[in-house]
């Protein structure tokens, strides 16, 4: 049995779109017609005519963080209740109404009916199954331990969604502020400046320096303002075709790294991920050096992933992990003590495990902090910028009363 998606038409002319089991495209067919419905297309989940349609199915927009880690919870849940694969998959396909999941499990059920391995079958998948995800899958079935391995996989993506929604709740308020600000501003700028300074012009004195200085912003952003957003969001993709080119994106991959502050986060960001992902596979019984591969296959940093090619390299000719990390040279002390420990002790999976939730942990704590300062900081500047404003009116005001006097 096979998992169909159609298009059909109810008795009302509406068009219905789903995803139904079924023997044959025939025997789908015959299931729609005997709920009322008029079938215009069946089609196999996955089928290969779709792909270029640019359907769900062709892995173009894949699963998000939040429905991969409730996905992989209710399946290692269920099958560490002793329910087979197959059940298992079809549970959770007719109870959850995301129909992006719906369509994917059931996909993945075929395959797995069809006689392929679960890891097989997730990878017709790729963008909805990362590739740390199904070598994870595919070391857990061949250790006979695929529950325990589901459960690790959903704790991680569990942990890695949560940090990404608590950063992305810290920003709301800063990104707010600062869309404020600039509308503040915009509007002081096009629609009362001119006014007022107009008043003064009029008098025919000379204009303080911070006047004439906020008069030619004011005329600029008057006459040029609307060249700004299409100005910004071309810059915006001139840089990201830029950072396509390969040899671009190593140099600045590399100068990232270099970088007094933002250095900092994306080092101890990349080697939480690098070790963390080590912890997972290592922990579902992949070889290091394997699992150092696809560690660093998932790496975002081309600069740092090529100096940790080059130490899974050291390690496969019989050195150690600590000594390869160290020769890469951008991974915290503390890590690299703490997985010299573990291997000392042969508790290697364990510590790297501990290394990984110390790292996040301080990062965490960093991004929490940065953004917390990035509330005062706007407000001082949004204040800054009040300030001149209203001295560069003021100034001229404060003139004339010399005059006066």
């Amino acid at each position: 049995m096979g998992a169909f998606e159609y298009t059909a038409l109810n008795s009302g002319g509406r068009k219905n779109r789903g995803t139904l089991e079924a023997d044959s495209a025939k025997a789908a067919r015959q299931q729609l017609r005997a709920k009322g419905l008029i079938p215009l297309e069946v089609t196999a989940a996955g089928d290969s005519s779709q792909q270029s349609t640019g359907s769900f199915l062709s892995g173009s927009p894949g699963l998000g963080i939040k429905p991969l880690a409730l996905l992989t919870r209710q399946i290692a849940t269920l099958l560490r209740a002793g329910i087979p694969l197959e059940e298992t998959l079809s549970a959770i396909a007719n109870q959850t109404r995301n129909q992006k999941v719906r369509r994917i499990v059931l996909a993945i059920r075929a395959k797995v009916l069809e006689g392929h391995s679960l890891a097989q079958a997730l990878g017709s998948f790729p963008r909805a199954f990362p590739k740390l995800y199904r070598a994870t899958v595919e070391a857990g079935e061949h250790s006979g331990h695929l529950d325990d391995v589901l459960e690790r996989l959903a704790d991680y993506t569990e942990s890695q969604q949560q940090f990404r929604q608590k950063v992305q709740l810290a920003l709301i308020y800063p990104i707010v502020l600062v869309v404020i600000c600039v509308l503040v501003v915009t509007g002081l700028m096009v629609y009362v400046v001119p006014d007022v300074i107009e008043v003064f012009t009029g008098t025919g004195q000379q204009l303080p320096m911070a006047t004439r200085i906020l008069v030619s912003i004011s005329d600029f952003i008057s006459s040029w303002g609307w060249i700004i957003p299409p100005v910004l969001v071309l810059l915006v993709v001139g840089w990201l075709l830029l950072l396509r080119q390969p040899g671009f994106r190593y140099r600045y991959h590399h100068r990232l790294l270099e970088m007094p502050v933002i250095g900092w986060l994306v080092r101890g960001g990349q080697s939480a991920r690098y070790v963390g992902t080590l912890a997972i596979l290592t922990g579902s019984s992949v070889p290091l050096v394997q699992a150092m591969g696809i560690a660093s296959g998932v790496m975002g940093n081309d600069f740092l992933k090529e100096r940790l090619q080059t130490a899974q390299k050291f390690v496969r000719e019989g050195g150690s992990l600590r000594r390869a990390l160290e020769d890469v040279e951008y991974f915290p002390p503390m890590m690299t003590y703490m997985i010299a420990s573990g291997e000392s002790s042969g508790t290697l999976d364990e510590m790297l495990e501990r290394a990984a939730e110390n790292q996040e942990r301080d990062l965490q704590g960093a991004v929490t902090a940065f953004v917390s300062l990035f509330e005062p900081l706007m407000l001082l500047v949004m204040a800054g910028i009040v300030l001149f404003i209203v001295m560069a009116i003021m100034m001229p005001i404060m003139n004339m009363n010399q005059l006066v006097v």
